[in-house]
């Protein structure tokens, strides 16, 4: 059964000729040009020919203002557009108006609400006002261009309205979205003389949709009527109750009473989940709170009944009760039939039900775990370890070393750590130009898991106390809440962070406005809200440190495209009105310090001020470069057998396609998916979608249950886009992406939000019912919590899946000028590849390369996008392009495989010994190194042509210079074949490389 309400007769009830009348109007589904003449209309049939006949359309139409928006008639027949068309009397309740049947007897379609639509993804959609195409001697004629244009009308003979269509069963209006008359809700709320508010119960089935208009069918039924439902033992039963507020409700809340069965059964009350008034969020935290609704809303409850599997047939009965802070009650009874059958997966596989609205609290993967390929975090005296990294911590509970056993090449560890800080950091107040110096007592570890430490300190330098809490995830990830409070009042020079990075561990930066690259000698940054920026990473190839400086309000921004509608929260603390920065310098003599400084400030008693902040040390993990030879992507839904004959193996599958149509909600065409998954795995290859959560499609059955959440799910905005979106949501929402073959209209989600859960159990649901491989993540709207969980998911579920993250470059005005790496470096630890992107410029110098586009000092690999790349540029990182985007990688999997590149030994221009060199600065050298042969990658950055010389280490490469060749194998599209000596010059073009093997004869 499809979600989406099916069509039916609607009893339409109106005011006419002022007196109640009632008809039956069916209300089907129709087929027309949408985007020329809207998604509604009404057909109606003229029974003989006439000069001009009267309509009465009892529409009850949920737009602001009817009179103001464009209508047009059509012959049925011919599609011929009608031009003499008087409007006599428009409103919300009804339209009076008249044409003339101008091809005689039959029906004409009259359709409101045409729009006019432009732009493709992002669309602009306006409703034109009224125009007057009548003739000027018809409107004479028949009287309907003059004062009594009333009495005119209501002499023409009438025409038959046959029914109301929409374009498309989700276009439709439903019974909640076919409004009540002022006059009978005003009726209504006279019988509740003295009420604040009314309730509502309503099924499931029919979503309450409209914030300020009863339905009609509200008024037939009554407030406060008994509300019945059928369950299934072991079904989650989802219903609403609206609450429709008179005046101004503050302080409401909700409580169920238990349910009483069949004698002895009963399903508990407390059991009862109640969404708008609480729940758990993505970190695992409880929370709850009470609504505040104001006058002539309606509010919509929603709730869900967890039937166990062992009830006991039969019908329970209990109450819901909505309170208001002032103490008025109303209630409303509930039966709800429970049936003998059990369901399976508490109904969540039948999306009508509704019972994926538990999946908000879920709080799987939620554990202390490790995922792969990490280890446990280890304590040994003030030492923590994670994997491939040590911290030292001091007395104070902040670190005083972290070091990193990644060898330079990334491909393993070492036993000889590389100190990231030359001194330890720290917290430092002044007063008066003096350093105040802390007391520590002594940190303490308070928990300890496998994935995570977690220690205490109070420090104190009088008046002031320093109360810490620190912890070290398996990731490499430290957070620290810090909060400072005082006896007396003090005022301060400044609260700083001090971060004495190792000199020639800084090498490189990301962040603070600044393009990826080779860190600055001196810079000094201000806190701006308009930019995405909190820190920054600092480090080199195989050691680094990302530094973010953070409110204890902290809500994730919007990104990628939206991060101007929901941007940083300025930390109060760092910040301090403007006073906070960070000044970065070099002092020459081994240390670039890092120092975020806040400002001069006064502490009284009473005041916390937070100073929370995030440290994560990099790498994450070694490369696996022989993973990235075997791993092909192919990215867009094809059909398999041609997808293998071109070589590829894992096949991304895209949203708006016949398996997954509807953004982010992949689960209305699971058995196409699962066939297709299927068939992919019988010919050894994978597949992973398109699945995320920056964005929610309009398809999704739940969309206004999330709404009735306010802002807690989806974003508050201007509202616009699509026309769907207009017609049913009522505004206050932030338009996404928009397909135009599907009429597939999404909505931005709001941040991070209990969202996250639903979306991690739908994840495990598509790898037990579709047997996913992964996950093709397109910019991620959700943080480093939820990303770990995903990883823990998907191994658990399918032990090697993969996800790969794609961006486009951040760096511009609307996404706050972030850099893509530093802005996602918090998954790093849990993706498997990166698409860094469109956007991204392949000409900036190897730097950008290194720290924006490869991923390898964090544990990466990754492909290029934006117009193919540079195929000699991206051979230096182990990077090509994705089929069958712009540029073929298949001649260079050909190479690879021709070479034998899986097992080689990559040895990255970066590495200092590296053994192969060249004698030009501009033109960079990576090894792929087999026991009897190497293949080696040049790639120029230099202004022209340039001949150039290798420089090899023979020895280290095992061969005898005397006995060597140097070969280029010809690569189509790459390089023509060519042979050289050891010694000689070899002409690199400008902004190209080669690929050359050496062996000996």
């Amino acid at each position: 059964m499809s979600w989406r309400y099916i069509a039916g007769p609607l009893l339409v009830t109106a005011l006419c000729a002022g007196a109640l009348s009632a008809q039956a109007v069916s209300y089907g589904v129709g087929s027309w040009d949408q985007d020329s003449l809207g998604n509604h209309r009404v057909v109606v049939r003229v029974r003989r020919a006439q000069d001009a006949v009267r309509l009465h359309i009892l529409w009850r139409r949920r737009d602001a203002d009817p009179a103001k928006t464009q209508l047009m008639i059509r012959d049925a027949r011919t599609n011929t557009p009608v031009m003499n068309v008087a409007r006599v009397d428009l409103t919300r309740t009804h339209g009076d108006l008249a044409f003339q049947p101008s091809s005689g007897p039959g029906e004409y379609f009259v359709y409101f609400l045409p729009y006019v639509m432009t732009g493709r993804n992002y669309p602009k959609v306006t409703y034109p006002p009224p125009d007057s195409t009548a003739d000027p001697a018809w409107l004479d004629r028949t009287g309907l261009g003059g004062a009594e244009k009333r009495a005119a009308w209501l002499r023409l003979p009438a025409a038959e309205i046959v029914r109301y269509e929409s374009a498309d069963s989700l276009d439709r209006f439903t019974p909640m979205e076919i409004i009540a008359t002022p006059e009978e809700t005003a009726a209504l709320v006279a019988q509740h003389r003295g009420a604040s508010f009314l309730l509502f119960p309503e099924d499931r089935t029919l979503s309450i949709r409209m914030p300020h208009d009863l339905p009609q069918r509200w008024i037939a039924a009554g407030a406060e009527h008994p509300f019945t439902g059928d369950a299934l033992r072991g079904e989650f039963y989802a219903f609403q109750v609206g609450l429709y507020t008179i005046r101004d409700v503050d302080g409401i809340h909700a409580t169920v009473s238990d349910l009483r069965g069949p004698p002895g059964a009963a399903i508990t009350g407390r059991d009862v989940e109640a969404f708008n008034f609480g729940g758990i969020d993505w970190t695992g935290k409880s929370f709850s709170h009470t609504l505040s609704v104001a006058a002539g809303t309606v509010q919509a409850l929603w709730f869900g009944i967890p039937v166990p599997d062992d009830a006991t047939p039969g019908t329970y009965r209990g109450t819901v009760t909505i309170t208001s802070g002032a103490g008025e009650s109303r209630s409303v009874s509930i039966s709800l039939r429970v049936r003998p059958q059990v369901i399976a997966h508490h109904g969540d596989d039948d999306a009508w039900r509704l019972a994926r609205l538990r999946w908000l609290d879920s709080q799987i993967g939620a554990d202390e775990e490790v995922t792969k390929p990490y280890t446990p975090v280890s304590v040994d005296g003030n030492r923590l370890g994670v994997l491939g990294r040590r911290i030292t911590l001091d007395s104070l509970g902040f670190p005083s070393a972290i070091e990193s056993f990644f060898h330079i090449e990334m491909t393993h560890l070492t036993n000889t750590p590389r100190a990231i800080l030359r001194r330890p950091a720290a917290l430092v107040m002044t007063r008066n130009g003096n350093v105040m110096p802390w007391r520590p007592s002594g940190w303490r570890i308070v928990h300890q898991a496998p994935g995570v430490v977690r220690w205490t300190a109070t420090n104190v330098s009088t008046p002031v106390t320093m109360h810490l809490t620190g912890s070290l995830e398996f990731d490499g990830t430290m957070e620290y809440q810090v909060a400072l409070t005082t006896t007396s009042s003090v005022t301060l020079d400044d609260i700083r962070l001090d971060l004495p990075l190792a000199a020639d561990v800084a090498r490189y930066m990301l962040g603070m406005g600044r393009k990826g690259g080779t860190r600055p000698d001196t810079l000094t940054w201000t806190w701006d809200v308009k930019h995405n920026q909190e820190g920054a990473w600092l480090g080199d190839v195989n050691a680094g440190l990302q530094f973010l400086l953070r409110d204890e309000r902290y809500q994730r921004p919007l990104n990628t495209n939206f991060y101007l509608s929901k941007p940083l929260i300025l930390p109060r603390s760092w910040d301090n009105g403007g006073k906070g920065g960070c000044r970065l310098a070099d002092d020459h003599a081994g240390t670039y310090l890092a120092r975020c400084f806040s400002g001069s400030r006064t502490l009284t008693p009473g005041d916390t001020v937070w100073f929370n902040m995030r440290l994560t040390v990099t790498p994450f993990r070694p490369i696996d470069p022989d993973t990235q030879w075997r791993t092909r992507y192919y990215h867009r839904y094809s059909p398999l057998d041609s997808i293998k004959a071109l070589g590829a193996n894992v096949v991304n599958v895209h949203h708006a396609t016949p398996v997954n149509p509807f953004i982010n909600y992949p689960f209305l065409r699971v058995p196409r998916l699962k066939a297709y998954v299927d068939s992919a795995h019988t010919l050894g290859m994978r597949v992973k979608i398109y699945y995320t959560v920056r964005e929610l499609s309009n398809s999704a059955p739940e969309m206004f249950a999330l709404k009735s959440l306010g802002d807690e799910i989806l974003s508050y905005g201007p509202g616009g886009g699509p026309p769907w979106l207009q017609e049913h949501l009522d505004g206050n929402y932030i338009p996404g992406w928009y397909v135009p073959d599907l009429r597939d209209a999404a909505v931005v989600n709001s941040g991070v939000s209990r969202w996250h859960n639903f979306y991690l159990e739908g994840l495990n649901w598509l790898v037990r019912n579709a047997g996913i491989d992964g996950l093709y993540i397109d910019d991620v709207a959700f943080d480093r919590t939820v990303m770990k969980r995903v990883r823990k998911i998907l191994d658990r579920g399918r032990p090697n899946a993969l996800i790969d993250l794609h961006s486009a470059n951040q760096f511009n005005v609307r996404d706050g000028y972030a850099n893509s790496a530093n802005l996602y470096l918090e998954h790093f630890p849990y993706i498997d590849r990166l698409w860094f992107g469109e956007y991204f410029d392949y000409d900036q110098p190897p730097d950008y390369w290194l720290t924006e586009v490869s991923g390898i000092p964090f544990g990466l690999m990754g492909e290029m996008l934006q117009d193919g790349g540079n195929p000699w540029r991206g051979m230096l990182f182990g990077m090509t392009t994705r089929l069958p985007w712009a540029g073929d990688p298949r001649p260079l999997w050909k190479a690879w495989d021709d070479f034998g590149i899986v097992g080689s030994r990559m040895i990255g221009f970066w590495v200092p010994d590296a053994p192969v060199k060249t004698d030009q600065a501009q033109v960079l050298a990576t090894s792929y190194v087999r026991p009897d042969r190497v293949l080696v990658s040049l790639g120029s950055w230099a202004a022209g042509d340039v001949p150039v010389r290798l420089t090899i280490n023979w020895r280290a490469l095992g061969m005898n210079p005397a006995r060597a060749t140097i070969t280029a194998p010809a690569i189509e599209n790459f390089q023509d074949a060519a042979t050289f000596e050891p010694g000689d010059a070899i002409p690199v073009p400008a902004g190209k490389g080669w690929l050359l093997v050496i062996r000996e004869r």
